[in-house]
């Protein structure tokens, strides 16, 4: 599954908060989420998080690991397969 996460910063982040986030992506690697793009952003949002993860609750997992930020998850589907849903 794939999923777009849009991320608010709760505080400024730091390079402590920086190196910390880049050892929680190396562990959750090793879980099955995969990190596929990362931007940060001017707007709404600070950042733009792009993920592949086995489902919804290993990525809720690992989302909840970072109190130093709020996040709103979607799930994406390719465009592809939803045209497929409308013409059934």
């Amino acid at each position: 599954m794939k999923f777009v996460t849009l991320v608010k910063f709760r505080t400024r982040p730091s390079k402590d908060t920086i190196a910390e986030n880049m050892r929680l992506m190396e562990r959750e690697t090793k879980e099955g989420v995969k990190n596929l793009a990362t931007y940060w952003t001017l707007g709404r949002y600070d950042a733009v998080v792009i993920q592949e993860a086995p489902d919804e609750k290993t990525l809720m997992k690992t989302l909840m690991r970072r109190g130093w930020a709020r996040t709103e998850t979607l799930v994406a589907i390719p465009a592809e397969e939803a045209r497929k849903l409308v013409e059934a």
